[in-house]
């Protein structure tokens, strides 16, 4: 990320963010069309948001069910203790397991929050035995499986 500072964002900024956020395989041609910019100063502008860290990168959205990970489980993780190495030992081992699709340190009456992604029920419980009661520190998980997705996406609002 640059050290300079960062300036606000204009409506131009905001509009790009918007097109590359529904659809991140924009050419620059199209998104510039779309903001109402030349090409130049629209690639312009999406690499200065790329370099400010407004754009962490592009991904594609795959279909979990193709996968065979079509299955949703959200999982309530309890730590047997509250401190920073366990905090720091269950983050390091999280990061590396497959299946692990989020991961939610919350405040309230548990310490995680997990959204896993498991072929079917057979799945996941081999992978609740196996896996997740093995990481660092966990006493206790509750499970919630989703029944249906009614929402799903990571797109952040944008304000303006």
């Amino acid at each position: 990320m640059n050290a300079d500072p960062v300036r606000p964002l204009d409506r131009i900024d905001r509009n790009i963010l918007r097109a590359l956020q529904a659809d991140g395989r924009l050419t620059n041609v199209a998104l510039a069309k779309q903001v109402n910019l030349s090409p130049t100063p629209c690639l312009e502008r999406v690499r200065r948001l790329e370099r400010e860290g407004f754009i962490r990168g592009y991904a594609a959205r795959l279909d979990p069910m193709r996968l065979d990970a079509g299955l949703t489980v959200f999982v309530q993780v309890t730590l047997d203790r509250t401190t920073s190495d366990i905090f720091d030992q269950f983050r390091d081992a999280v990061t590396d397991v497959p299946g692990i699709a989020e991961c939610h340190m919350v405040a309230g009456g548990f310490d995680y929050l997990l959204k896993v992604r498991a072929k079917d029920m057979d799945a996941f419980r081999r992978f609740l035995g196996d896996v997740l009661n093995g990481l660092p520190g966990v006493i206790s998980t509750a499970t919630y499986v989703a029944m249906e997705t009614v929402k799903e996406g990571d797109a952040v609002p944008i304000p303006g």
